[in-house]
């Protein structure tokens, strides 16, 4: 359904105001149960993962992608049910703040999360992200998560949300690839350990178990082994109760003076080190 923007003051378009302020974002988009999908890529990965646009923004010059991306995942074309508000580049920078030019933005029903238990049922490698606050680290972790054999990704109660437009673009749609779901409280490693997980902090620690070493052991190498890697904010990394309370520390051996590697690098090099043989 086709809808000209005649107005920025539509109340129709307020999912779509002010898309760069974070703090407005981070109360708005959860409370109205949506979450924006930006490029024809990524909401293409929403629709491919079952989940449902509420409404469509966008150029004129995108309509015909958006018809046939429609009409292969949703059965019906943009002259269907959901609306689809076509304005002009200006109109779109002006409404959101910054530059559309990724063909379209989406908002999309955001689905219920799973129980923490039915998700990690049948997972060997889990990723726990404790309270990371840049969405660009959130994105990218998921899209190492997806590439590198991760089953199902675990955020903390104060951890970015993955369903936020950055995380989502910078994952290249990947949040939707790898199941996850968020904690109501943490700590929660008793809850790791009660499903059988053998649970890793990367973290700098005296006592901490070398990448390579572990990389070696049967804890690794044994088919059924399930392990749950637990990667800490920016800057602080893992709180003293999540260190204390792993069954391993675990550090990237590392050259030339560097302690230490960007979460999402520190996530893609242990995802590949401990990946299912």
């Amino acid at each position: 359904m086709l809808i000209e923007i005649s107005s920025l003051a539509d109340q129709r378009l307020i999912e779509y105001t002010s898309l760069k302020d974070v703090a407005l974002r981070r109360a708005l988009e959860p409370e109205h149960g949506i979450y924006l999908a930006e490029s024809r890529n990524v909401i293409e990965r929403a629709l491919m993962a079952g989940h449902r646009p509420r409404s469509v923004l966008t150029e004129r010059r995108w309509l015909p992608e958006l018809n046939t991306l429609f009409h292969e995942h949703l059965g019906f074309g943009i002259d269907g049910v959901i609306p689809i508000y076509v304005g002009s580049e200006a109109d779109l920078e002006k409404l959101t703040g910054f530059r559309v030019h990724r063909g379209a933005l989406a908002a999309m029903e955001r689905p219920p999360l799973p129980d923490p238990a039915q998700l990690l049922a049948n997972a060997h490698r889990v990723c726990v992200l404790e309270d990371l606050v840049d969405h660009t680290n959130v994105g990218a972790a998921f899209r190492s998560a997806a590439a590198l054999g991760i089953d199902a990704v675990i955020v903390t109660p104060r951890c970015a949300d993955p369903l936020y437009r950055r995380a989502v673009r910078v994952s290249m749609g990947n949040v939707f690839m790898v199941p996850w779901t968020r904690l109501s409280t943490w700590p929660a490693t008793d809850v790791l350990h009660e499903l059988g997980f053998t649970t890793l902090a990367l973290a700098l620690a005296p006592d901490a178990v070398s990448l390579d070493s572990l990389e070696q052991s049967e804890l690794v190498r044994s088919p059924d082994s399930r392990l749950a890697i637990i990667m800490g904010t920016e800057g602080d990394g893992l709180s003293h109760r999540t260190i204390a309370s792993a069954d391993y520390v675990v550090r990237i051996p590392m050259l030339h003076h560097v302690d230490s590697l960007n979460v999402a690098a520190a996530a893609a090099v242990t995802f590949w080190a401990l990946r299912r043989r």
